[in-house]
């Protein structure tokens, strides 16, 4: 076995020579990066994570805390503020557009998707929506609804459409995250759950790329917490502020309608 195991090593050094070298040192760095930052085989402490239910089933909400999707949403919501002015939409109820608009804001409008909502002044489907007018929208805040809708270029497709010139949708959508079941329920359900790629070649589609700014949230520590349903409060503010591309919790875009359309 030792001898095998010898041959396995002298195998991969003679393939690794024979790498460029530029290759060869990214290699060497990324070996002394893992062991660094490696743990020893058996020695993880999962404590209260080592269990095979999450801690909240139904994202964090049963536990009167902010949650950790919404702390990140209502931050990416606050750096763009400003945005939030004029005429706005926003999906199912006006809370964060009255909550980040303010006096900026003249009028705000809720679509929902069904009759029913006491709070909608538009009742449409995204992907067929003729009824609402072109250019309309100073800005559109749709956040975790993306998802839920099969046919999501054409709901970008109408976003576009019905903004005003210049005007910019802000959008976020799950990424790394439990899925929000309600199959059997209605036609309402989660579909899709998105990467930086797949958002930036949707928006590309309708936007003009050097207008759409797509952006990730999101570490491995925070994504499990995460998974288990933590609150915002119950993780450290620098554990928070930590993002990892490799770690796509949530998706966010920032696209605007060219000023000329």
């Amino acid at each position: 076995m030792a001898l095998v195991t010898r041959l396995e090593k002298l195998t991969r050094d003679v393939a690794t020579v024979l790498l460029p070298l530029n290759l060869r040192q990214w290699l060497r760095k990324q070996q002394r990066i893992h062991k660094l930052q490696s743990v020893p085989v058996g020695s993880v402490d999962f404590g209260g994570l080592r269990r095979l239910t999450p801690i909240s089933s139904i994202f964090g909400q049963d536990r009167d805390l902010l949650t950790i999707e919404r702390f990140y949403i209502e931050e990416f919501l606050e750096k763009h503020s400003d945005d939030v002015k004029g005429r706005c939409l926003e999906m199912g109820d006006p809370a964060y557009i009255n909550k980040f608009g303010g006096d900026r804001v003249a009028q705000a409008d809720v679509l929902n998707y069904v009759e029913g909502n006491p709070q909608a002044t538009i009742v449409a489907d995204l992907t067929d929506a003729p009824h609402i007018p072109d250019n309309t929208f100073d800005c559109i805040i749709i956040t975790q609804t993306l998802q839920m809708i099969f046919e999501v270029d054409k709901a970008i497709e109408t976003l576009y459409r019905i903004l005003k010139p210049g005007g910019v949708v802000l959008c976020t959508s799950h990424g790394m995250t439990r899925v929000a079941r309600r199959e059997g329920v209605d036609d309402w359900g989660e579909y899709w759950h998105f990467t930086t790629q797949s958002k930036r070649h949707l928006f590309h589609r309708h936007f003009p790329k050097d207008l759409v700014e797509v952006s990730t949230v999101g570490n491995v520590f925070t994504c499990i917490c995460n998974l288990h349903g933590l609150g915002a409060s119950e993780i450290d503010p620098t554990e928070l502020a930590t993002h990892d591309p490799n770690y796509e919790m949530l998706v966010l875009v920032r696209a605007q309608k060219p000023l000329d359309a």
